[in-house]
C-alpha cells in the first residue's frame, strides 16, 4: 500500500488491526519521548500486535513510500507455523518489549511511591510485563502539573495513563488489565478443563490439554508466567544453551495457549472450589463462576515475608520479590540487599550486580551448596560487586519515609552490621497458595495438595496428579513433593492431560 509523508498507521492507545513491513521509505515510531526510524526491510510494531494490545506508540510515515499491511490475524498465524520467519518477527518483539520496559516507555503512573495502590498498580504492569514509568508526586514537579491541569485531587489518584491520551482514576487493577486489552471477555460457563494458575506448569496443561481437542480455560490472578516469568534469566533450563529469561518463556508459553484456543482470563482470582451435586463449582471474586468437567490446581505459591522489626512500615516502598529490568530501573546505581540463599536470590544478585553499584547478599546457611545451583554459585563468588553474608539475617530495617538501611546479624557470633541500603530483596522460599480450597482435598502438614493417594471411591488406584477429591488434579510447586524445577513443572503439566482425559472418559469411574 501506498503511503505519504505524515500518514499515521498505528496510533498509541488504539488495537492495531495490521502489522506494516517498510518497502520503500520510512516509518517513525514514537511514544513521545522515544523515537525510532524504520527504512526498508524493516517492520514496526512489538509482542502487544500478537496479544490484542493497544499499542504504546504512534507509527508515521517521514516520506512518501511504500509499506506492506498484513492483518494481524495473518501475522498470528505466520509467527506460529512458520518456524523461520516467525521466529525472527518473535524474537525482535520480544527484544523491543524488553527495550520498551527498560526506557520506561508505555503507560504513566502518576502517583506516591509510598502508596499501597500505586504499589499495586506497578507490581501489576511489571507481572504482565507492560512498560511503564512512574511520575513520582513527591519529587517530579511534572506529576503535579499534570494533576493540576486536569483538575483532579488527591483523593483521584494514582493516575494511569493510556496511549497518552486514556486517563483511568484510581483503577483496579482489573480496569487497567481491560484497558491494556491483556483480560479476555468473561469466562465461558462451563469448561472440559479449568487450569487455575498459569506459571509454567498450568501455561504447559492448558497447551498440551487444548492441542489435545479439550476446551481449556485458563485463569491466573495476576499475570501469566508465575514466579518464573520473574527470572531474569534462567540457565539450566533444557534446549536453551544461553538461558531464556523467564518473561520471554512465558510470552512464549502465552501465544501457545492462544494458537491452540484455549481461553486465558487473567488476572481472575479463584475464591472457592465446592462440589454441588457431583460437580465441580469454582467461584471467583468478580462474581462469576465456572463448572469445569476437570479441574486442575497449578496455583502455585505465595512468596514468604520477613519477620524483621520495623521492615513493614516499608513493604510498599523498598521490599521487593523480584528482580527484573523493572526493579534494577528503579534501584539504579544504589546498593541492594538480597536476602536468601536458593537459586532465586542467586540469579536476583547476579543480575542485580549488573546496575547497582554493590549487592549484600544475606545467606541464613552456611553453604550456598546446600539450595544454589553450581553455576550459580560460581557466577555469585566471583562477582566483584557481590558481598556474601552466610550464616547471617536481618534482624533490623531503619529509615523514616523510605528504607534507610538494614542490620544484619551473623548467628555464631552475635556480631551486629549495618547495612546502608534503600532496596531489599527477599527470597526465601514461599507457601503453597491452596487458601481458596475447601477443606475436602487433602494437604500435607506443609499446607501443600497430596495427591496419587489413596483409592477412588470405585476402589480403583487414585492418578498420580489426582487429589482426594474426583476430577480435581494438582500440579507444580503446588503438589506434595513436588520437584520445585521449572522442567518438572511442564512435565506435570503435560502429564496430567492423559489423566483429565480418562476421567472426563469415564466421568471419574475407574471400576
Amino acid at each position: 500500500m501506498p503511503v505519504s509523508e505524515g500518514q499515521v498507521l498505528m496510533r498509541a492507545g488504539e488495537v492495531p488491526v495490521s502489522f506494516f513491513v517498510v518497502l520503500e521509505g520510512l516509518l517513525e515510531v514514537s511514544d513521545g519521548e522515544q523515537v525510532g526510524i524504520h527504512g526498508p526491510g524493516r517492520f514496526v510494531g512489538d509482542i502487544g500486535l500478537l496479544e490484542g494490545q493497544p499499542t504504546f506508540s504512534t507509527t508515521t510515515a517521514v516520506v512518501d513510500g511504500v509499506a506492506l499491511a498484513v492483518p494481524i490475524e495473518e501475522l498470528t498465524r505466520i509467527v506460529t507455523g512458520d518456524p523461520l520467519l516467525g521466529d525472527v518477527i518473535l524474537r525482535a518483539y520480544l527484544i523491543r518489549r524488553s527495550m520498551a520496559i527498560g526506557f520506561g516507555a508505555g503507560l504513566r503512573v502518576i502517583g506516591s511511591p509510598f502508596s499501597p495502590d500505586t504499589r499495586r498498580l506497578l507490581d501489576f504492569a511489571a507481572r504482565n510485563r507492560v512498560p511503564h514509568r512512574l511520575l513520582d508526586l513527591e519529587h517530579d514537579p511534572g506529576a503535579e502539573a499534570i494533576l493540576r491541569r486536569l483538575g483532579l485531587g488527591a483523593s483521584e489518584v494514582p493516575l494511569v495513563i493510556v496511549g497518552g491520551s486514556r486517563i483511568l482514576r484510581n483503577p483496579s487493577v482489573v480496569q487497567v488489565a481491560q484497558a491494556l486489552g491483556v483480560r479476555s471477555t468473561l469466562p465461558p460457563a462451563s469448561s472440559d478443563v479449568l487450569v487455575v494458575g498459569a506459571g509454567p506448569a498450568g501455561l504447559a496443561a492448558a497447551v498440551y490439554a487444548a492441542s489435545d481437542g479439550l476446551s481449556v480455560l485458563l485463569t491466573d490472578a495476576v499475570a501469566t508466567g508465575g514466579q518464573a516469568a520473574l527470572s531474569a534469566r534462567i540457565e539450566n533450563y533444557l534446549g536453551f544453551p544461553s538461558g531464556i529469561s523467564g518473561a520471554e518463556l512465558a510470552e512464549r508459553g502465552t501465544l501457545q495457549v492462544a494458537k491452540f484456543g484455549a481461553t486465558l482470563v487473567t488476572p481472575s482470582v479463584a475464591e472457592s472450589l465446592v462440589v454441588d451435586e457431583g460437580a465441580l463449582v469454582v467461584r471467583f471474586s468478580d462474581g462469576t463462576s465456572v463448572t469445569p468437567r476437570a479441574v486442575v490446581v497449578a496455583s502455585g505459591m505465595s512468596y514468604n515475608r520477613l519477620a524483621v522489626t520495623g521492615l513493614d512500615r516499608f513493604e510498599y516502598t523498598s521490599v521487593y520479590y523480584a528482580a527484573t529490568v523493572n526493579e534494577a530501573r528503579q534501584c539504579g546505581a544504589e546498593p541492594v540487599v538480597v536476602v536468601g540463599g536458593g537459586n532465586s536470590a542467586g540469579q536476583a544478585a547476579v543480575f542485580l550486580a549488573g546496575t547497582a553499584s554493590h549487592v549484600n547478599l544475606v545467606v541464613r546457611g552456611a553453604d550456598l551448596a546446600a539450595s544454589m545451583s553450581r553455576y550459580l554459585i560460581v557466577q555469585v563468588e566471583e562477582h566483584p560487586r557481590i558481598t556474601v553474608h552466610r550464616q547471617t539475617v536481618v534482624v533490623e530495617a531503619n529509615g523514616r519515609a523510605e528504607l534507610e538501611s538494614v542490620v544484619v546479624e551473623h548467628v555464631p557470633s552475635g556480631a551486629r552490621t549495618e547495612i546502608l541500603t534503600t532496596n531489599l530483596f527477599v527470597f526465601i522460599g514461599a507457601s503453597p497458595a491452596t487458601s481458596w480450597l475447601g477443606p475436602d482435598v487433602a494437604r500435607d502438614e506443609r499446607g501443600y495438595l497430596i495427591t496419587g493417594s489413596g483409592t477412588t471411591p470405585s476402589g480403583a488406584s487414585r492418578p498420580a496428579l489426582e487429589t482426594s477429591v474426583a476430577g480435581v488434579f494438582a500440579i507444580g510447586d503446588v503438589r506434595s513433593q513436588s520437584v520445585k524445577r521449572i522442567s518438572a513443572a511442564i512435565g506435570e503439566g503435560a502429564s496430567v492431560v492423559r489423566m483429565v482425559h480418562d476421567h472426563i472418559a469415564t466421568g471419574g469411574s475407574r471400576s
